[in-house]
């Protein structure tokens, strides 16, 4: 099979993948949401926190250098699988020991005993670590649809029944707990490797020096990530926070579904062209250029509608989440070029460079938040639209450099799809005001949504976008 046969199969089985996980868990989330409070999702939300920084912290960077190094043995596999899992036990136990500090700093008793519960999940899925990493490696991701989506199904419908009989905000922890021990167990199943006995410093010292930097940007990621979280959740009330957490989770509902599948492929299959740059800067833009093309219309119609999209799918008491979705919205049009200009400086092994850029990016965002938050949410999040901007030059800038592909020319292949999804937007905006809002939720996003679709892709025909035919092409393919 052929490189690009081997990229377009890869992606059609992860797009099937990140599909079905994100169909079923806004299913589960959607029913859940209807029976959950507001400020039962800003609670979870804040102890997720916890959960990304303890898988970060797990992993150290050390799967990703598995998967960009050529030649692997056991010694690596066993090596790492220890390192991962060793380090899983000793988080979770600071994670436990600390979580009454991590409750009187949110001021909510019942953090505690929720955080020591839940963070059981980062010692469960190390345990799986490597047998996720050899199938990405392998790009063989249509095992790794059959692992997840059993998973989902039974832990999103335990969640729903833990739910309805009244276990509250206890349901969303019981749910994580099952999806993932699922997962962890299917995972040992397909997978042949076992982990042998042995411990090899030096394989350690290769892996670990590359991938500790990744760490360290994970880290950083994954705090300012979710820094919104923490300081709506200090400043202001659990339920606000339940508002943002929901407009958050929603917004990144269609962007996960195209950034996760195609970083998955793409890291792997940038790797194994990581020494031909003219080679990887046609690849990258070809995928950059389809990634927006789908990404950017999808958004701007969500946007758009959100005031029905919401009132539909959670009822009146989630409308105040609609502002913060809609400038998020936004963020999320720009995140696909951020990650995959950072995968370019990954795979070129320039992880300190990669280190270095979030740091910046992070004292901007601290800078951004120092000022904004005394004038609230909204204010806030306008904040980090800018950063995100800023952010967008500096990564084209230095990843651009090693493709010879210029910050400028990339904002001009992106251009195109970037004002057509805007013209398409201000219609549907004026549509809706001045001939589908006397109707019903339900008709208001059916008609907005086939007539954005339509025109979109009518004048995306019409201007022969590349994107087009590329995106077919993927949709095709049957192996």
């Amino acid at each position: 099979m052929s490189l690009k046969q081997k990229a377009l199969s890869s992606i059609f089985w992860t797009f099937a993948q990140q599909f079905g996980n994100q169909l079923i868990g806004f299913v589960v989330s959607l029913v859940l949401a209807r029976i959950l409070l507001p400020s039962d999702f800003g609670t979870i939300a804040i102890f997720s926190v916890l959960m990304g920084i303890g898988n970060v912290l797990i992993d150290s960077g050390l799967t990703n250098s598995l998967i960009r190094t050529q030649n692997i043995d056991d010694a690596d596999l066993s090596t790492v699988f220890y390192f991962n899992f060793t380090v899983s036990i000793l988080i979770y136990s600071i994670i436990a020991f600390t979580a009454p500090w991590v409750s009187v700093f949110f001021k909510m008793p019942e953090l505690t005993k929720i955080i020591r519960i839940y963070t059981i999940i980062l010692p469960i899925s190390a345990f799986s670590a490597i047998q996720r990493t050899l199938l990405t490696k392998k790009m063989d991701f249509k095992t790794q649809l059959k692992v997840q989506i059993p998973s989902l199904v039974i832990g999103g419908a335990s969640g729903i029944i833990f739910a309805l009989t009244g276990f509250g905000v206890w349901s969303l922890v019981y749910m994580a707990i099952i999806q993932s021990a699922l997962s962890s167990l299917q995972f040992w199943m397909y997978s042949r490797w076992r982990p042998k006995r042995v411990f090899d410093k030096v394989k350690f010292r290769f892996h670990f020096n590359f991938g500790y930097k990744l760490a360290l940007s994970g880290l950083l990621d994954i705090a300012f990530q979710n820094i919104y979280t923490i300081v709506i959740g200090k400043i202001f009330s659990a339920t606000q926070l339940g508002f943002y957490n929901k407009a958050n989770s929603m917004q990144q509902l269609p962007v996960t579904s195209i950034i996760k599948p195609l970083n998955r492929v793409t890291y792997p299959l940038f790797s194994q062209i990581q020494n031909d740059s003219l080679r990887l800067k046609n690849v990258y833009s070809q995928l950059m250029k389809m990634v927006m093309f789908v990404i950017t219309p999808v958004l701007m119609l969500l946007g758009v509608l959100g005031e029905p999209l919401f009132r539909f799918l959670f009822t009146e008491k989630w409308l105040p989440a609609v502002p913060y979705f809609q400038i998020l919205c936004i963020v999320g049009i720009l995140l696909p070029i951020h990650s995959y200009n950072l995968n370019v400086l990954n795979v070129k092994g320039r992880s300190d460079l990669f280190l270095k850029l979030e740091i910046i990016k992070k004292i901007l965002i601290v800078i951004a938040i120092a000022i904004t938050f005394q004038f609230g949410i909204i204010v806030m999040l306008w904040g980090r639209v800018i950063i995100s901007f800023i952010g967008l030059i500096i990564n084209c800038h230095y990843s651009g450099k090693y493709l010879n592909y210029s910050l400028w020319k990339q904002l001009a292949d992106l251009l195109p799809s970037i004002l057509l999804s805007a013209t398409v937007g201000a219609t549907i905006i004026l549509l809706d005001k001045n001939v589908w809002m006397a109707f019903s939720d339900f008709i208001r996003l059916i008609a907005g949504g086939t007539s954005g679709i339509l025109l979109y892709l009518g004048f995306a025909y019409v201007f022969k976008f590349k994107e087009l035919t590329d995106a077919k092409e993927i949709l095709l393919r049957k192996k």
